[in-house]
């Protein structure tokens, strides 16, 4: 094969990593309108489910460094694949909150060693004049990544929703046609999985690693894979000198880590990080179609709007990536917040219009108990009403509280909740029948969650990992880009894993104003504390500090 042949299949194998992070994140969206209706599970549970893949990539991006220089990049890569194909066997199969949690792990260990290692094999292995155009791809994979999560969700929510309406009223039917439904969705990125496994099988170790391993003649090996044999002659010369000059000159380290210099962008990273996931957007994309059926959709319309948001989601990373160079960092980053906190806002205030006109029905839904299970007609408790409504309903059975809900929007209107465990007795802790929002109140939400998508996209979603990287100084880069990204992985896993129960308590408004005040913090730090790095050598922006 030829160096250009192959690092095109090079690039292929990236992208497909990219996509299979970016699949992470998205396919549970849709899986959640459904798993909880086949499986018996908390709240907590539920919220834990969607927040094991960041708590994985979290664990596993923390020793995917290490692992990588001990073994070698391929073998990561390979193993990163074959994991991931093993938790969606276990996820697909698994009948127990702790098979489901522990393929979710798993997933977000295989996406952590994915986030890591494909761009460190992608920068070892491509030279200076395609090693950008390789981490654009894998970024914008990502992002499609995301995207195609989406599709699947409403190819599969469309499918079950016509077998609901074929099963009339059956609870057996819509079961199985709901438990094929989120089976069926992570069944489907199987195969980019398994491509992806394979396509890594047949990659070379990258040179530099090969070449500090001393194997010289494997590395220049590996260098005529990539480059002519002019190039990687050149590239091996350049290995010597770096490594000779490395082991004659004195490195050691001046000067003390507490300085203004060390630590002015080293605060500036953890606040901008951790700011990043606090306005809500991995919780956005792991439940969108669940807030979108709770503004007043259907179940086809909320993933339609889900697959609409994501795609814009994608293409902005696009207009961002061509707008960074020419407008700045700091500009976008500045402009990205402001956007966010009009759309957070908005959210929450159209949310609070509705969520305070709930009414207390609990007693009506425990008069309901029959045989330690309820069923209800939704009609039944609407009374006089005729505007849409939803019925919320927070009970326990045992240990946990779980939550169900249905809405005059769903093909089949009836609260049932019947426990598996019919020796515990069942206990209604909180019902609330409250109007949704009108159609054009849904269309509003949407708007919004559609606006802030598209000014994360082109501020925080590409500026802040390239800011962040440059703003860094180099005696500190490794260990304070590590303790950064471990906080914004963090955060992210914190707010994913609270936010069912925190929205069962206080509703959406509760949680999407405090994401906007956590933006506004992340506006302030942007607007006057980041400086620009745009246009400048790396000694010019620490010099600056």
């Amino acid at each position: 094969m030829s160096p250009a042949a192959f690092n095109r299949f090079l690039l292929a194998v990236a992208g497909i990593g990219g996509l299979l992070y970016g699949i992470d994140v998205g396919i549970f969206d849709a899986a959640v309108l459904y798993l909880g209706k086949t499986i018996s599970l908390t709240v907590s549970q539920l919220s834990i489910i969607a927040a094991a893949v960041f708590g994985g990539s979290m664990v596993s991006s923390l020793v995917a460094g290490f692992f990588a220089d001990w073994v070698g990049r391929k073998k990561m890569m390979v193993a990163s694949g074959l994991l991931f194909v093993i938790s969606i066997g276990m996820i697909v199969t698994s009948q127990n909150f702790a098979i489901l949690l522990t393929g979710r792990l798993l997933q977000g260990i295989s996406g952590g060693v994915i986030a890591v290692v494909v761009p460190l094999y992608l920068a070892e292995c491509l030279n200076a004049k395609t090693r950008g155009r390789g981490s654009a791809v894998f970024q914008f994979m990502l992002t499609f990544g995301i995207m195609a999560a989406a599709f699947i969700g409403l190819y599969y929510t469309t499918h079950t929703e016509a077998a609901v309406v074929a099963a009339h009223g059956n609870s057996q039917l819509i079961r199985v046609a709901e438990d094929h439904a989120w089976r069926g969705m992570f069944l489907a990125i199987i195969y980019p999985g398994i491509l992806f496994f394979l396509g890594t099988l047949f990659l070379s170790e990258t040179p530099r690693w090969l070449f500090r391993r001393g194997r010289k003649e494997q590395a220049l090996a590996s260098l005529r894979r990539f480059s002519d044999e002019e190039e990687a002659q050149l590239q091996m010369r350049e290995m010597d000198e770096t490594m000779n000059a490395a082991s004659s000159g004195d490195h050691a380290a001046k000067g003390s880590l507490l300085q203004r210099k060390y630590v002015v962008p080293f605060v500036l990273a953890c606040v901008v990080l951790a700011c990043n996931q606090a306005t809500g957007i991995n919780s956005i994309l792991t439940y969108l179609s669940l807030i979108l059926k709770q503004a007043g959709m259907t179940a086809q319309h909320a993933t339609i709007g889900d697959l609409a948001v994501k795609i814009l989601n994608c293409v902005m990373t696009v207009v961002a990536v061509l707008l960074i160079d020419r407008k700045g960092r700091k500009f976008l980053l500045t402009l990205g917040t402001a956007g966010i906190i009009l759309a957070l806002s908005g959210t929450a205030l159209i949310f609070h219009h509705f969520e305070t006109q709930r009414i207390d029905v609990s007693s009506q839904v425990n008069a309901s108990i029959q045989n330690n299970a309820v069923r209800v007609p939704l009609a039944q408790l609407q009374g006089t009403e005729t505007r849409p409504v939803a019925l919320t309903v927070l009970y326990s059975y045992g240990g946990g509280d779980h939550l169900a809900s249905v809405s005059t929007s769903d093909v089949n209107p009836v609260l049932e909740i019947a426990p598996e465990n019919s020796k515990q007795p069942l206990q209604i802790r909180k019902a609330s029948l409250a109007p949704l929002p009108s159609p054009m109140a849904s269309k509003w939400i949407l708007a919004c969650l559609t606006f802030f998508m598209a000014s994360f996209a082109v501020g925080p979603g590409v500026v802040v990992w390239l800011a962040l990287s440059e703003l860094m100084p180099t005696r500190i880069r490794s260990a304070g880009m590590g303790i950064a990204l471990l906080l914004n992985q963090g955060v992210s896993t914190l707010i994913a894993g609270v936010f069912l129960p925190m929205v069962s308590k206080y509703g959406y408004f509760a949680v999407f104003a405090f994401w906007a005040g956590c933006t506004v913090i992340y506006f302030i730090t942007a607007a006057f504390f980041l400086p620009e790095t745009k246009g400048k050598t790396l000694e010019e922006i620490e010099a600056s500090f």
